[in-house]
């Protein structure tokens, strides 16, 4: 399904992931674009000109027909979610996200929306199989038997499976990916929700400019992941929702770096050496997580084309001028 010439909407449109993909939808022809999200309009991490932008609760079902009116394509990425330091403590608020999956999959499939992509994550993976930090990268299959981050896993995983049987029960086109540690600029970088690569530019930011030359970093540092960057996830959207894959598939970068490995790198581009203080009793996440691309590159022909150190460089400049502007 070619979105070109498309009435698109981006649910979750408000937030960094989404903000970006409003933009890059816009430039890739879709003919009219809706952007919804929760916050109120002021509060949106970006907005694009010329396009339709709404503040609404999907949550409430009534307000799911509302957004999906006259609309053909739906990229749901609305969610109540953040890092880790959300996720662990807020597992009921997580869950409850199955409402708006639901309700937008049901106002989707009685207005005629002829596709549906969502937005379900790494998180979906079986914690059995990233105990170690030297992960062997997660295949498709590793979503089962089932053991996902409690809260927000269990329930991108069911939402996953309700996308499943709308396509096998009523025909609608639903399109899935598996979201693997999406960084860039204009994402959330302080406050509680903000992920790892955001966090440790602002500490190796405030450390540097305070004079203070500490960091503190959540685990012994060991935890491994690998980051995708914001242009590289929002082409492989494009290029998923576009695809005859039917099955979940990954969407996230192969190269897998350890927290301090992070960390250096992070310094390497401030010029500062830090001294680290581990917080062990700090949310952690899983010990190892990483993307097996096999499916994607052989299905698509996608993989990430931004290296960390790069996508890191563009991270840090714009959380620094961020953190000068309140500063002032």
């Amino acid at each position: 399904m070619d979105i070109k010439g498309k009435r698109t909407l981006v649910c979750g449109a408000g937030g960094f992931i989404g903000g970006h993909l409003v933009k890059s939808l816009k430039a890739s022809g879709a003919s009219e674009i809706r952007a919804v999200d929760i916050k109120p309009l002021d509060e949106w991490y970006q907005k694009t000109l010329g396009v339709e932008n709404l503040s609404l609760d999907l949550q409430d079902k009534k307000n799911c027909y509302e957004a999906t009116e006259g609309i053909d394509a739906v990229f749901q990425l609305a969610a109540d979610m953040g890092g880790m330091g959300f996720i662990e403590n807020n597992r009921a608020l997580c869950m409850l996200s199955v409402l708006t999956n639901t309700h937008m999959l049901l106002a989707a499939k009685d207005q005629g929306v002829k596709g549906f992509f969502y937005s379900s994550s790494a998180c979906v993976y079986n914690g059995e199989k990233q105990t170690n930090p030297d992960v062997v990268a997660l295949k498709e299959e590793d979503a089962y038997p089932a053991l996902p981050e409690d809260g927000y896993g269990w329930e991108k995983l069911f939402s996953e499976r309700m996308c499943r049987h709308f396509e096998e029960d009523f025909g609608m086109r639903c399109r899935v990916a598996r979201f693997h540690n999406v960084y860039g600029p204009h994402g959330t970088w302080d406050g509680g929700r903000e992920k790892a690569p955001a966090a440790i530019c602002r500490k190796v930011i405030a450390a540097k400019t305070s004079g203070n030359h500490e960091i503190e970093i959540w685990g012994d540092g060991h935890q491994t992941r690998s980051f995708m960057y914001i242009d590289d996830c929002t082409k492989g959207v494009h290029a998923i929702f576009e695809s005859e894959i039917h099955e979940p598939i990954n969407l996230g970068s192969s190269e897998l770096v350890t927290i301090n490995q992070l960390v250096d790198i992070v310094e390497e581009i401030a010029g500062v050496k830090l001294k680290r203080n581990y917080n062990l009793t700090a949310p952690k996440g899983v010990n190892g997580r990483n993307s097996d691309n096999t499916k994607i590159k052989q299905r698509l022909g996608w993989e990430p084309s931004i290296r960390l150190k790069d996508g890191l460089e563009r991270t840090y400049a714009w959380i620094e001028s961020e953190m000068l502007v309140l500063a002032k």
